[in-house]
């Protein structure tokens, strides 16, 4: 197939987790045959944007995000033209680009993208984060899960103190949004990287027809990751690793808080990541026994990972599907985290018997991980096999791709001329 992904994530030096699923996934899909290309930002640069995301096909400057505010932080309201603009944006350079491929692929943050779209487009999304009825993609507010489903409400995360016409404009945003959200969802297939992103959309929009949905989790590159683990060190007694954005939801100062003076001497905790809340937590917790490392390239934080104790994910918002968690199984290394969002969907790709340590509050994950810290790491062979490797759920996604098309001949027969070989 000719597949062209979509991300205004991409390019860029330090890139999240969506943008990394998308590289997997579009470097996986070239590695067995497809002609895959990216469509991204044109306004980070046109220079080697595929090196420097670590893609090995073309790279497509696009489109542009500039200027993204909107004043509303200023005006104290979701302004209900802003999310639709970029929408239309992003749909006119696919409409642009879209041209000779077999499918769209788009992963990103506007999830109504796809009503700009043509529609003899083959057109997917992926929704990797609750950012299909939330504005704000994390329904998290101060310090907690935001369950709160009344649109007027949602103006509590843009102005502290929301009158009755600050909340009617934010009311007509969110409403707008999820409306035109579930329209999109009727008019082409789309992705949710867990079954609890399907639910949540639900409850905030009672009766949406998602019969074109799919539920398909994140994947890793397996292969690349049992290479890690066969070549990793025995793993250190006492190293804890924590990867990603030091920020509000993410659960690192929590944690630490959590943790101080309950973890055993021996304890040492490397926290991979940048955010800003790491100075404040650095000079709050820093030491020999807290390092806090900074953003790390992919294959340093693989690294890390690898030869530790365990990894802890101590998110408080709820994640959607941890590709912090899958990792961390994949590279055969006991995981500590919290039962929240996505994540208790993810312990069926655990490699033995309680690798993945899931617990309902902040005291019982350190507890946990004392528990764990106490017994030495565990060093096993490298599983043959990882249930959530792009190898093994690609054929889902290929088949969502030839779906109701013309595709879908041709995808059977070269799915049995490859079983053939």
């Amino acid at each position: 197939m000719r597949i062209l992904m979509v991300s205004e994530d991409l390019p860029g030096e330090q890139i999240g987790g969506l943008g990394k699923h998308v590289v997997t996934l579009a470097n996986r899909m070239l590695a067995d045959g497809h002609e895959v290309e990216i469509l991204g930002r044109d306004d980070r640069g046109r220079d080697d944007c595929a090196g420097q995301i670590g893609f090995k096909g073309r790279f497509r400057p696009g489109f542009d995000q500039a200027r993204p505010g909107w004043k509303e932080l200023q005006l104290g309201v979701f302004n209900p033209l802003k999310r639709p603009y970029f929408a239309r944006k992003i749909g006119r350079a696919i409409n642009e680009h879209a041209r000779g491929f077999d499918v769209v692929h788009y992963h990103g943050h506007l999830p109504m993208v796809g009503l700009h779209v043509d529609p003899d487009i083959n057109y997917v999304q992926t929704r990797h984060d609750q950012g299909s009825e939330c504005l704000t993609h994390l329904r998290f507010r101060d310090g907690a899960v935001c369950d709160n489903l009344v649109p007027g409400d949602c103006s509590a995360c843009i102005a502290r103190q929301a009158g009755p016409m600050r909340k009617t404009v934010t009311a007509i945003a969110v409403n707008g949004y999820r409306e035109q959200t579930a329209r999109a969802f009727a008019r082409h297939k789309t992705v949710f990287v867990s079954d609890f992103l399907r639910r949540q959309f639900l409850r905030a929009v009672p009766g949406a027809d998602l019969s074109r949905c799919r539920v398909i989790h994140n994947f890793v590159d397996y292969p690349r990751l049992k290479a890690v683990a066969e070549a990793a060190p025995e793993p250190a007694h006492g190293d804890v690793v924590l990867v990603g954005r030091v920020d509000k939801g993410k659960g690192f100062a929590e944690f630490l808080a959590a943790a101080e003076g309950r973890l055993p001497p021996h304890a040492r905790l490397h926290i991979v990541g940048d955010g800003p809340q790491r100075a404040e937590l650095e000079a709050r917790h820093g030491g020999e026994r807290v390092r806090f490392l900074g953003w790390q390239d992919y294959p340093a934080t693989l690294a890390l990972s690898a030869r530790a104790h365990l990894c802890v994910v101590p998110s408080l918002c709820e994640e959607a599907c941890s590709t912090t968690v899958l990792e961390a199984l994949a590279l055969g290394r006991q995981c500590v985290a919290l039962a929240r969002g996505g994540t208790p969907e993810l312990a069926q790709y655990q490699l033995y018997e309680g690798q993945l340590q899931l617990a309902d509050s902040m005291d019982e994950l350190v507890g946990r991980l004392c528990a764990q810290l106490a017994e030495p790491p565990r060093r096993a062979e490298p599983a043959p096999l990882f249930g959530a490797d792009a190898g093994r759920l690609l054929p889902r996604l290929l088949e969502l791709y030839a779906e109701q098309t013309n595709l879908l001949d041709r995808y059977v027969h070269l799915e049995q001329r490859r079983h053939a070989g």
